[in-house]
């Protein structure tokens, strides 16, 4: 009868180790979606801005950047307003470039092909840490121009639910334990 309630406990506390886990998986966005990474046309400059301000960017997922005849420099800030290619942290050219957002805080992406960046062929993203919303990112300018994108705000209602959750969870467990 004792090994069966320590069984039983083993098992509840792994069900529950499972369930306070991270449940997003990471996702791969296509920077730019069907037009991909290329100079805007002279009518769509905004086309990067509206795009990164749609999405919400979370350690772990990646950028999927595709293009032809062009490439993507990841710069510092200063380099990313002043459209400066000649020093970025990491160049590609392979046409097919995938990066990950493996910390969170802002990445800067621009064209490494001259006057592009300056014809808005750049990005910024902001990558939110766990359970970090767009909010809470003091002094980080939330202008237009510069494509933050901290995307569409969550609602709190997914951890009131885990809360509950859990909580129930915890009950259950304690209710078996004590009938067994």
């Amino acid at each position: 009868m004792e090994h069966l309630r320590g069984f039983i406990f083993c098992i509840c506390f792994f069900i529950l180790a499972a369930m306070s886990g991270s449940v997003e998986a990471s996702k791969q966005f296509k920077v730019g979606d069907h037009i991909g990474w290329q100079q805007p046309g002279a009518n769509n400059t905004e086309v990067y801005t509206q795009w990164a301000t749609s999405k919400r960017f979370h350690v772990g997922d990646s950028l999927s950047f595709e293009y032809q005849n062009d490439s993507v420099l990841v710069v510092e800030k200063w380099d990313y307003y002043h459209c400066n290619i000649n020093k970025p942290i990491s160049s590609f050219d392979d046409g097919n470039t995938v990066i990950n957002l493996d910390r969170p805080g802002l990445f800067y992406f621009i064209s490494g092909v001259p006057d592009h960046c300056k014809k808005s062929q750049k990005i910024m993203i902001q990558v939110m840490g766990l359970h970090q919303r767009a909010e809470s990112s003091p002094g980080i300018p939330n202008t237009p121009e510069v494509g933050l994108a901290p995307g569409p705000h969550p609602s709190s209602s997914g951890i009131v639910v885990t809360v509950t959750l859990t909580s129930v969870f915890l009950a259950l467990i304690l209710t078996v334990v004590t009938m067994v």
